[in-house]
C-alpha cells in the first residue's frame, strides 16, 4: 500500500480510482466490507483502490463540544487498512483551515482533480465538507457533472446491530471486551511499553509489567484475561486496569502479570489482547485480602485462557482481503 500524507505528494491522477472517504477509526467489520466493495470496484474498472482519511480526527478539530477517544492509534489504523488489501491511503492533515473549504471544492480540486475518482463508495448517512454539505445527493450530482459515479451503501451489521465506531467504544468503555469482538472481527487490543511501576506485585509473589500506552480508548477498570505478546511469543496473562484503591493511589495504570514468563520485561514493548473482564476493581482491607484475590484472579484467567486463539487483524482476513 501507497501513502501520501498530502495532497501535494499525489504528482499525477491515479488511474482509474475507485475511492471511498470516511475517518475509519476501529477499522471494524463495516469497515472491512466497505474495502471489499471498493477493491471489487476498482478491479472491475482495471483501476486502484483508494481509501482517503483525515489526521487528527476532525472531532478533535472541530468545537463541536464532543471529546472522542480513538479507537485505535494512528499508526494501528493504517496497518488495519493496509491489511485489507487497498493500493493507496491518502491521509489528509485535518486542519481549520481544510474544515472551512466547501463541498465542491473538495471535490473539484481534491476527489477529482487531484486523485482522479471515477467511483466513490460512501455510507447511507455519510456527508463531508463545510456544514455537512456534501451529502449523497450532492455527490451524486457533482459526479454526473464531473465524471464519476456514486455507490451508496447501506448499512452493515448482523441481525438488528449495525457496525460503528461509537458502539465498539461504548462496548469498550464499559469494559465489555469479549462483546467487541463481533464487531471488530478481532480482539481488542493495545501496545505499551514497559516502565518502572511500584514494584507492589514483586512484594506480593505477583510481579507486574507496568505498561505506557499510546492507546486513547482504555477498557473499564477492571481485571481481564489477556493474550501478551513478547517479542514473538504469545503468553496467557492477567491485566489490572484501575487507580489501585487498596493503596489510595490516584493515577490509572496499565499492569500485566504475563503467566510462565521468565525475564526482564523493562523497556520491552508489548501488545495485550483483551479477552474478557472477570471483575470489576475492588478495593481490598489489606494486602493478603488483595494476594488472595489475585491468586483467584489468575486461576480464572488461565481457565478462560486455555483454549482461547486470539483473532488479531491479520489472522481474520478473508481470502479476498488477501487479493
Amino acid at each position: 500500500m501507497i501513502i501520501y500524507r498530502s495532497i501535494d505528494e499525489i504528482r499525477e491522477q491515479l488511474p482509474n480510482a475507485a475511492v471511498t472517504i470516511g475517518n475509519f477509526d476501529g477499522v471494524h467489520l463495516g469497515h472491512r466490507e466497505m474495502f471489499r466493495r471498493l477493491k471489487k470496484a476498482a478491479a472491475d474498472m482495471g483501476g486502484v483502490s483508494v481509501v482517503i482519511t483525515f489526521a487528527p480526527h476532525p472531532l478533535k478539530v472541530l468545537p463541536v463540544g464532543r471529546d472522542v477517544r480513538l479507537i485505535n492509534t494512528y499508526s494501528e489504523k493504517e496497518s488495519l487498512i493496509e491489511a485489507s488489501g487497498v493500493d493507496y491511503l491518502v491521509v489528509l492533515p485535518f486542519t481549520p483551515e481544510f474544515a472551512s473549504i466547501s463541498a465542491t471544492e473538495f471535490v473539484r480540486d481534491i476527489l477529482v482533480g487531484r486523485i482522479g475518482a471515477r467511483k466513490l463508495i460512501i455510507g447511507y448517512d455519510y456527508a463531508f465538507g463545510r456544514n455537512r454539505e456534501g451529502d449523497v445527493a450532492f455527490l451524486q450530482r457533482l459526479g454526473s457533472e464531473m465524471g464519476f459515479s456514486v455507490e451508496v451503501l447501506a448499512p452493515i451489521g448482523t441481525g438488528e446491530t449495525v457496525y460503528s465506531s461509537s458502539m465498539v467504544r461504548r462496548l469498550i468503555l464499559e469494559g465489555r471486551v469479549k462483546d467487541v469482538v463481533s464487531l471488530l472481527g478481532r480482539h481488542f487490543s493495545l501496545a505499551g511499553k514497559v516502565v518502572h511501576g511500584h514494584s507492589r506485585g514483586k512484594d506480593i509473589g505477583f510481579p507486574t509489567a507496568n505498561l505506557a500506552t499510546d492507546k486513547e480508548l482504555i477498557p473499564a477498570f477492571g481485571v481481564y484475561a489477556v493474550k501478551v505478546k513478547v517479542d514473538d511469543h504469545i503468553y496467557d496473562g492477567a491485566c489490572n486496569i484501575g487507580d489501585n484503591p487498596t493503596f489510595d493511589d490516584t493515577a490509572c495504570s496499565i499492569e500485566v502479570f504475563v503467566f510462565d514468563f521468565d525475564g526482564d520485561l523493562y523497556g520491552k514493548d508489548l501488545r495485550l489482547y483483551f479477552v474478557d473482564r472477570i471483575r470489576g476493581e475492588k478495593k481490598f482491607p489489606d494486602v493478603a485480602s488483595l494476594a488472595q484475590a489475585i491468586g483467584d484472579d489468575i486461576r480464572r484467567c488461565r481457565e478462560i485462557l486455555r483454549d482461547v486463539t486470539i483473532i488479531a487483524y491479520r489472522e481474520y482476513l478473508g481470502a479476498d482481503d488477501n487479493g
